[in-house]
C-alpha cells in the first residue's frame, strides 16, 4: 500500500466478535501502556494484513497506539480465560496474563485478522505476574514469527515492537516492551479445557460454535460438526508438527494452552532451531525432564490433541472424539515424508523412509549442522564424487558419508529430476534464526540502541531460501559461545 500520511490509527475499524460470547469467556481490561515509548521496529509486511498504509509508522500518534497508551475508538480490549495442561499437569485456570485482544479487522483482500497486545500490563489472569514483557523476549518473538512465516510455516505474525525505560524484573532487571501480534484468531486448546473441567457444557458448545462460525464455516452444515472440527484441528496440527520437524524447529513449551485450534505456531518463548542435528535437543532449561525435546514434539502434539478431544467429548461423544484422532499418526508421517523427500530432491513416497532415517542418524552420529548439510546437499553431484567435497568436508569420518551417499545416489538415479538443485534450494533454507543471531540483535539494541540488525535479519528471514551473497556470514556455523546460550520460560 502506498504512503498515506493522512490515515491515522483512530481510523482503524475494529470489531470484537469474541465478546459476544459473554463475560464467562473474557474480562474487559484496558492496557496499562508504557512510559516514554520508543518504536523499535514496524513490520510493513504485517501491516498489509490489516490495511495500514506504509507511512503510518511515521505518524506521531502511532507509537502511542503501538505501546497501548492510546487505542482507536472502536477497540474493545479483552483478556480471555482458559485453562491448560502445563508440563503434563492440569492447571484449572490460566488466561491472558499479559496479552490483550483489542479487536478484529476485516480487510478487503486479507480477510479477518485479530490484533493482540503482548506485554501491556496486568490482567485479571496475571496471577502473581506483572503482565509485562521485556525487550529480550519480545524481540525474539518478533523475529521468529516472521522467520516462520518466511519458511512457509503457519504462525502468528508480528506488527510492531515498542520499548520503554520502564524497569521489569525477570532473572535480572530489564526494560519493558510491547509487541502487537496478528493472527486470524488466538483460541487455544486450553479455552475448551476450561469449560470441560468446569462441566459448563453450554459454554463449551458456544465456544465450539464460535470457532466454527468464524474460522471453519464450511463445517456448520455437517451432520457432526464438532467431530469434523476436531478432525480438522488434528489434521492441521499433524501438518504443523511435520513442518517443525522438517525445518529443525523446537518450540520449547508445548503446553495445551500454547496450542492453536487453527494450527498456527503460537507463543514464542524458549524456542530454538537445531544447529547440530540432535534429536533430543531441549531448548528450554526449565524443561528438566526433556518433555518438549525436539524429537518428542509429534507425540506431545498427539497427547495435547487427546486433551482437546476429551474437552470436546460432551459435544461429540467419547467414541467419536477418540476416532477423530485416529488419522493423526498417519497424517503426520505422510506430511513429514513428503517434506523430507522434497528436501532430498525425491518424489514423495514411502520408499524414501530408509534414506531419510539413515541420513538423520548419520547427521546425529557425526554431529553435523542440520541446515548447512541440507543446503549443501542441493549441490550433490550424483555422477562425480570429487564434486561433493563441500559436503564430505563436513564429516570427520568421510567414509560414513560415502556409505550413505551410495544409497542416496541410487535413489536419485531411479527418480531423475531435470531441475533438482533449484527445486531443493526452494525447500532447504540457507538462513534460519539461530539463537546466537537473535542474541546478537538483542545485545546491539540493548547496548547501542541500534535497530539496523533487526532490518538485516528480517531481510534474510523473509527470504531464507535466497542466496544473499553480501550476508553470507549469517549462514555460517554458529560461534563457540553460542553453545553457552541458555533459554528459559522467561525468554
Amino acid at each position: 500500500m502506498s504512503d498515506n500520511n493522512a490515515f491515522t490509527i483512530d481510523q482503524l475499524i475494529l470489531e470484537q466478535p469474541f465478546a459476544g460470547l459473554g463475560e464467562d469467556f473474557f474480562t474487559l481490561t484496558p492496557p496499562e501502556g508504557l512510559p516514554s515509548p520508543r518504536l523499535l521496529h514496524f513490520n510493513t509486511r504485517a501491516a498489509d494484513l490489516i490495511g495500514l498504509p506504509d507511512g503510518i509508522a511515521n505518524h506521531p500518534d502511532t507509537v502511542e497506539f503501538l505501546s497501548g497508551n492510546r487505542l482507536p475508538a472502536t477497540a474493545r480490549p479483552i483478556a480471555t480465560i482458559y485453562a491448560g495442561h502445563q508440563f503434563g499437569y492440569y492447571v484449572p485456570q490460566l488466561g491472558d496474563g499479559r496479552a490483550l485482544s483489542i479487536g478484529v479487522t476485516n480487510h478487503a483482500t486479507q480477510g479477518k485478522q485479530e490484533l493482540q497486545f503482548k506485554g501491556s500490563g496486568r490482567t485479571p489472569f496475571s496471577r502473581s505476574g506483572d503482565g509485562r514483557a521485556v525487550v529480550r523476549s519480545s524481540l525474539r518473538e518478533y523475529l521468529c514469527s516472521e522467520a516462520m512465516h518466511g519458511l512457509g510455516i503457519p504462525t502468528t505474525r508480528a506488527l510492531s515492537l515498542v520499548d520503554s525505560p520502564l524497569p521489569v524484573f525477570r532473572e535480572g532487571t530489564e526494560t519493558a516492551a510491547v509487541i502487537i501480534r496478528i493472527a486470524p484468531g488466538f483460541i487455544r486448546f486450553g479455552h475448551f479445557e476450561l469449560f470441560y473441567h468446569r462441566k459448563q457444557t453450554n459454554q463449551l458448545r458456544a465456544l465450539a460454535d464460535y470457532v466454527i462460525a468464524h474460522h471453519y464455516p464450511e463445517f456448520a452444515s455437517a451432520s457432526a460438526p464438532y467431530t469434523v472440527l476436531l478432525q480438522e484441528i488434528s489434521r492441521r496440527t499433524a501438518v504443523l508438527m511435520a513442518q517443525w520437524q522438517a525445518v529443525g524447529f523446537t518450540h520449547g513449551v508445548m503446553n495445551t494452552d500454547n496450542m492453536s485450534v487453527l494450527g498456527l505456531t503460537l507463543d514464542y518463548g524458549p524456542f530454538g532451531f537445531l544447529d547440530r542435528y540432535e534429536p533430543g535437543f531441549v531448548c528450554n532449561h526449565s524443561d528438566e525432564m526433556g518433555r518438549y525435546a525436539f524429537d518428542q514434539q509429534p507425540d506431545i502434539a498427539g497427547w495435547n490433541l487427546s486433551r482437546l478431544a476429551q474437552a470436546l467429548s460432551p459435544l461429540t461423544g467419547e467414541a467419536d472424539a477418540r476416532d477423530a484422532l485416529q488419522d493423526y499418526p498417519r497424517q503426520f508421517a505422510s506430511a513429514y515424508i513428503n517434506l523430507m523427500s522434497a528436501k532430498l530432491g525425491l518424489p514423495a513416497q514411502k520408499e524414501n523412509v530408509s534414506v531419510i532415517l539413515s541420513m538423520l542418524e548419520l547427521l546425529h552420529r557425526n554431529q553435523i549442522d542440520y541446515t548447512i548439510f541440507l543446503r549443501r546437499l542441493c549441490d550433490f553431484d550424483s555422477d562425480t564424487d570429487s564434486n561433493n567435497a563441500a559436503l564430505r568436508d563436513l564429516f570427520i569420518n568421510r567414509a560414513d558419508f560415502d556409505t550413505w551417499a551410495t544409497d542416496y545416489r541410487a535413489l536419485l538415479a531411479r527418480h531423475p529430476h531435470p531441475d533438482r538443485r533449484t527445486a531443493m534450494r526452494q525447500v532447504n533454507p540457507k538462513f534460519i534464526l539461530r539463537n546466537y543471531l537473535a542474541e546478537n540483535a538483542i545485545r546491539i539494541v540493548r547496548d547501542e540502541g541500534d535497530t539496523t540488525e533487526i532490518d538485516r535479519l528480517l531481510t534474510l528471514l523473509h527470504h531464507p531460501f535466497d542466496e544473499h551473497p553480501t550476508l553470507e556470514r549469517y549462514a555460517d556455523l554458529p560461534p563457540d559461545w553460542a553453545q553457552e546460550l541458555s533459554l528459559s520460560c522467561s525468554s
